[in-house]
């Protein structure tokens, strides 16, 4: 089944600037328990969410390095009123209030980039709200959600895609432990791809 087309584009937007070519994450145990970390919950969408996902999705600012923000007018026509209830797809909520998501998925082969369609890679994908930068939360929820993929799929490597120019990215990406793989050309910028080495990420 293809994912709602907002839902692909979004997740795949988030590695590489691309087309929506991603793939469901596949067979896991979902939706998962609650995840707890010190001041988040990584948790399944529900329908209260959609207001705080049209805003992510149409933030102009959120939108720098991902082709730019989605018009909000299109967002209200085509979000379903529980978005994005599909495996991997976390959204990160704070004391109540949802500050951004957290997905999981496949490689689809059309997919550009340096890794083999059949790969088996579990792409990492991340946004969060402005007003959330800049203190954390996003190491903490990747944290997290590096380590219930880890019990979700034993052994399937996780992957990670952004543009050099997306200097936080580069940054969280290193702090989580990716180690580069390659540098290419894509949609007109530099593009860096990623794989995590599977110990424990510091955070």
């Amino acid at each position: 089944m293809k994912l709602p087309l907002w839902v692909a584009e979004a997740s795949d937007q988030w590695a590489c600037d691309s087309l929506p070519v991603m793939t469901e994450l596949g067979p896991v145990a979902w939706p998962p328990a609650p995840i707890r970390t010190e001041r988040l919950v990584l948790r399944e969408s529900e329908a209260g969410d959609r207001t705080a996902l049209i805003d992510l999705f149409s933030s102009p600012e959120v939108g720098t390095y991902i082709g730019g923000p989605r018009p909000r007018d299109e967002l209200e026509r085509t979000v379903p009123e529980v978005p994005g209830r599909r495996p991997g797809f976390f959204v990160i909520d704070l004391e109540g209030t949802v500050i951004g998501i957290i997905t999981f998925d496949r490689r689809d082969a059309e997919r550009p980039g340096p890794a083999s369609p059949d790969a088996g890679e579990a792409w990492l994908g991340y946004l969060l709200l402005p007003e959330a930068w800049g203190r954390g939360y996003a190491a903490e929820a990747c944290v997290a959600a590096l380590g219930w993929i880890v019990d979700a799929l034993p052994g399937a490597p996780v992957a990670l895609c952004t543009q050099t120019a997306n200097d936080r990215a580069m940054r969280l990406a290193a702090k989580l432990g990716f180690t580069e793989v390659e540098r290419f050309e894509a949609y007109g910028a530099e593009q860096w791809f990623g794989v995590w080495s599977s110990v424990t990420p510091s955070g």
